[in-house]
């Protein structure tokens, strides 16, 4: 009896040793990308809702429609309506690119020093999008957004009439996905707000300065 005892409560020491061994953990699935594909009609995604739509059809096409995804835009005060902040419409954090490399822990991370260049702003598919010195150059992506992630005041256009004109008219707020620009400061390397669209919100107009009328697109769930 004391031999079946002793092995009993072995056997038992077995189970909850083998209970606290955790199983090996994959990375952190991705909820922060680069659009691989812009809408094909420059900065004109129907407003900002179809901006959301289309992070949302391709994060699902790429296995990550479980997430609610909202494009990194703000928008201007404008037809009664008030201006809207990219940063209070994008979650808390943290966010993970495709590789599971974080990016930024939270939003003030995000607005200070966050991780995006151009190894870490990966598209949904995982690759990397051109950057300056690439041919084309497609380091511009659509904000609309001043540094710390919030609305330009109503007036000089920065949102391609609140991401619904794509000609002439307008301009929008673009940030360097890869933190390269013309000159070495702070605003040239921006990744959300370094210059505005030159010529208009076309897709020949974004073009012209280094851009595909990309987004970024971030997990808020």
């Amino acid at each position: 009896m004391k031999r079946h005892a002793v092995a009993v409560a072995s056997a038992l020491v077995l189970v909850a040793l083998s209970g606290c061994e955790s199983a090996p953990s994959g990375p952190p699935s991705m909820s922060f990308f680069v659009t691989s594909t812009g809408s094909g009609k420059g900065a004109d995604f129907g407003g900002i809702a179809g901006a959301d739509r289309h992070c949302q059809q391709l994060a699902a096409a790429a296995g990550a429609g479980n997430r609610q995804w909202r494009a990194y835009l703000s928008t201007q005060a404008a037809g009664g309506a008030t201006a809207v902040n990219a940063r209070d419409r994008i979650g808390r954090g943290p966010w993970y690119n495709a590789h599971g490399v974080m990016v930024a822990k939270d939003v003030d991370d995000l607005h200070r020093d966050p991780n995006i260049n151009k190894q870490t702003a990966l598209t949904e598919k995982g690759g990397m999008v051109n950057g300056r010195g690439d041919t084309p150059n497609m380091h511009d992506i659509l904000t609309g957004s001043q540094p710390d992630g919030r609305a330009f005041a109503a007036g000089e256009d920065r949102t391609c009439g609140n991401w619904t004109r794509g000609g002439t008219e307008g301009a929008a707020q673009l940030g360097h996905h890869d933190r390269i620009g013309l000159r070495d400061d702070a605003e040239s390397r921006s990744w959300n707000s370094s210059h505005a669209s030159r010529g208009g919100c076309s897709v020949d107009a974004l073009k012209s300065s280094g851009g595909a009328g990309l987004l970024y697109c971030f997990a808020a769930n």
